[in-house]
């Protein structure tokens, strides 16, 4: 009896980002709150873009649009920033 050989599974590597000290605070401070900003790679598209999925206190929404590998962390950025924005009121 042989055996079918498996594929490998597809990978899509991310986009490496470098992320400031003002820009870590903020994601700090959103984690710390239970709203996370997280990227995923859309495997229908062949083009290596990438879905962006917010999680506030568990609570799952995900952005309709696609970006690039190049555009994708500066909208996660942004995100980011806007929740801690509208939420951080000191």
């Amino acid at each position: 009896m042989a055996f079918k050989r498996w594929n490998k599974s597809p990978s899509k590597t991310p986009p490496e980002k470098t992320w400031t000290t003002k820009e870590m605070k903020i994601i700090g401070w959103c984690l710390i709150k239970n709203i996370g900003v997280g990227i995923s790679p859309n495997w229908k598209d062949d083009l290596n873009r990438w879905q962006i999925e917010i999680n506030i206190n568990g609570k799952i929404h995900t952005d309709p649009s696609m970006y690039d590998y190049d555009a994708v962390y500066n909208k996660v950025n942004e995100y980011y920033k806007y929740y801690y924005d509208k939420y951080n009121k000191q």
